[in-house]
């Protein structure tokens, strides 16, 4: 659940501050290629602006995508976070995670996030006309009817 990742960040932190990890050897250079983290558990009403606000306290923010309800545009509670520079992420996990923002414990980790793309209409369907569309459809019903008999194909 969502304390057991939360406890189980901070028993590694601990674990790897008492023994003198170095940062190539810690868990956080599986990350080292990723500026991002993920935020979780977060206030609903906090705005993009208000996340920001708060993790440009570790780095400089580059990107941030807060989750939203397609329908109402509301919150989701989670949000993925880039940063300008990687070992700002590391600051973040290591002093965000676990701490109380407006009484919700938050949750901060890092990841790898891609943004998705919007999906880019195919080329065929750019350059077709309302004339051909109506004669492809047509050629589609000639073959659809075909094999029917002529009182089935005066339904169509």
């Amino acid at each position: 659940t969502h304390m057991n990742i939360v406890q189980e960040i901070k028993r590694i932190n601990q674990l790897e501050v008492r023994k003198g990890v170095t940062f190539s050897a810690s868990w956080h250079a599986e990350y080292k290629d990723s500026p991002y983290i993920f935020a979780g558990n977060l206030p609903y009403d906090l705005t993009e602006g208000d996340i920001i606000t708060v993790f440009e306290q570790y780095g400089s923010v580059k990107q941030i995508e807060l989750a939203r309800d397609k329908v109402t545009g509301r919150s989701k509670g989670f949000c993925f976070l880039a940063y300008e520079n990687v070992y700002s992420t590391v600051l973040a996990v290591d002093n965000f995670n676990g701490i109380r923002i407006l009484g919700r414990v938050i949750r901060v980790d890092h990841c790898r996030y891609k943004k998705k793309k919007k999906p880019v209409p195919k080329e065929e369907n750019k350059s077709s006309s309302p004339v051909k569309d109506e004669e492809e459809g047509r050629a589609k019903k000639r073959q659809k009817t075909d094999d029917l008999t002529p009182e089935q194909q005066k339904l169509f």
